[in-house]
């Protein structure tokens, strides 16, 4: 869709150029001969952007940027100036501008600047919009993008089934999270919900917790229990790092789901189970079965479905929603009045790659509630992995792929042209060349001597000079 841009400027010519630009950039433009005639149109149009020129008439472009600001705080201003002098940057920021450009006009420039600003406005008006409609929506799955739409859809479809479901996904991508909306979403919901993490249990005792034990079957075991699989009842039973769970205990969990019953340690019976049993890894199994660390049974025994829980990377727009629905739990925990997030906090979170997904995000809204001195996050709340970050992977991802040489050379060659172009522009002088190179004189003569090993054959042997 395209931008309305308004173009002020008291002179004809600059402005009708200035707007064929923008045209010609695929916005929409607008002009207006004064800062009064653009107050006008502001109040009977609508625009997305403005930009004015210092000297607008009666009403200057810093005074228009101060009336903007209060009428329609939402469009941002740039402001034209031929004096980019400290005094005149500080009160055009001061009256509201957005950022400035200085005349002559260089498109590149304006371009660039009305980007960053339309993309800090759009993003604005979505936090707003996220604050006044995120509410709680009975589902434990919070996004609206496309890559969490597929697995919200599949959880949809398969939750009031008893098929067997393998949750794969990163580390902190919210695995546990899908198993309890499968189990939520199922006529299973009033049963209890039972998850174990198969890392977090020693070898020894792994079998004892999910099958149970009688009493004296090993030491301490000074009373019989029954294991997870029983206390599911007829619930679900969520076997979380189910990559590691040790090859030996492996045949025993295979044969319970095969048979649906279950042998407590010592026990010389079986007894039934009616929980659904929901598994979940951040590990490839199919390379653990290569590896002999995960028996292929099992693994078709446990992956008749497959939900893949995309990274936060990979889900654009939802790290906002989970950001304000993690600091509106946080806060009410707290107690403290925080309405939201900055823009600017906004910007740095849709950044941030969050190699750590959700439960990264989660941790750093956590703190930076307990740290809030206003009542929005501040990018001076984030931790400074966040604050600090850079764009430059993204920057680089939007950039054109650069040529590709016909011929790739090997970096020792790089240096060795680099070395004789040095040698060469200071006429052989050795000293001079070696402080230019960074090298000590008897590193630089054992470069050359390797460089010229063949003498007969070189294009090129640079006369050495001693320097001075």
């Amino acid at each position: 869709m395209k931008s309305r841009i308004l173009v002020v400027d008291d002179d004809v010519e600059p402005r009708e150029r200035l707007c064929a630009s923008l045209t010609r950039l695929g916005h929409e433009a607008h002009a207006a001969n004064s800062g009064e005639q653009a107050l006008a149109l502001l109040q009977s149009q609508s625009f997305d952007a403005l930009i004015t020129d210092v000297h607008t008439g009666e009403l200057t472009g810093l005074e228009l940027c101060a009336r903007v600001r209060e009428g329609w705080p939402d469009i941002p201003t740039i402001v034209l100036t031929e004096r980019p002098d400290a005094q005149t940057v500080v009160a055009a920021l001061r009256a509201g501008a957005f950022d400035f450009v200085t005349k002559p006009v260089d498109m590149d420039s304006v371009s660039s600047r009305l980007a960053r600003a339309l993309q800090r406005v759009g993003l604005a008006r979505e936090v707003c919009q996220m604050r006044s409609t995120l509410s709680p929506t009975g589902t434990t799955l919070i996004g609206d993008s496309p890559a969490l739409a597929a697995t919200q859809s599949l959880v949809a479809r398969i939750a009031d089934t008893d098929v067997p479901v393998l949750v794969t996904g990163e580390s902190g991508v919210g695995k546990e999270l899908v198993a309890r909306e499968l189990h939520r979403q199922s006529r299973r919901e009033s049963e209890p919900f039972v998850a174990v993490n198969c890392a977090a249990i020693p070898s020894q005792l792994l079998e004892s917790e999910l099958f149970g034990h009688v009493r004296g079957a090993f030491t301490g075991a000074n009373r019989a229990r029954d294991g997870l699989f029983v206390e599911a009842g007829g619930g679900t039973l969520f076997l979380d790092e189910i990559g590691e769970l040790p090859i030996e205990t492996q045949p025993k969990l295979l044969r319970a789901l095969q048979e649906r019953q279950v042998r407590a340690v010592g026990s010389d019976r079986s007894a039934g189970f009616h929980a659904r049993v929901v598994t979940a890894t951040n590990v490839d199994l199919e390379t653990q079965i290569g590896l002999g660390r995960f028996r292929e049974d099992l693994f078709y025994r446990i992956n008749v479905v497959n939900v893949h829980i995309p990274p936060l990377r990979s889900r654009g727009r939802d790290v906002l929603l989970l950001a304000q629905y993690f600091l509106d739990r946080a806060a009410t925990r707290s107690g403290r009045q925080i309405e939201g997030i900055s823009v600017s906090v906004a910007a740095k979170l849709l950044a941030y790659d969050w190699p750590g997904n959700v439960r990264e995000l989660e941790n750093c809204i956590e703190r930076a509630v307990a740290l809030a001195r206003y009542d929005e996050l501040t990018v001076a709340d984030l931790p400074e992995r966040i604050s600090r970050y850079e764009l430059g992977e993204q920057l680089d991802e939007q950039l054109p792929d650069p040529p590709v040489p016909k011929e790739w050379i090997t970096l020792s060659e790089l240096e060795g042209r680099y070395i004789r172009e040095v040698v060469r522009a200071v006429k052989g002088n050795k000293s001079r060349a070696a402080e230019i190179l960074g090298l000590a004189r008897r590193t630089l003569y054992r470069r050359l001597d390797r460089l010229n090993g063949d003498t007969s054959k070189s294009d090129f042997r640079p006369k050495l000079q001693e320097g001075p």
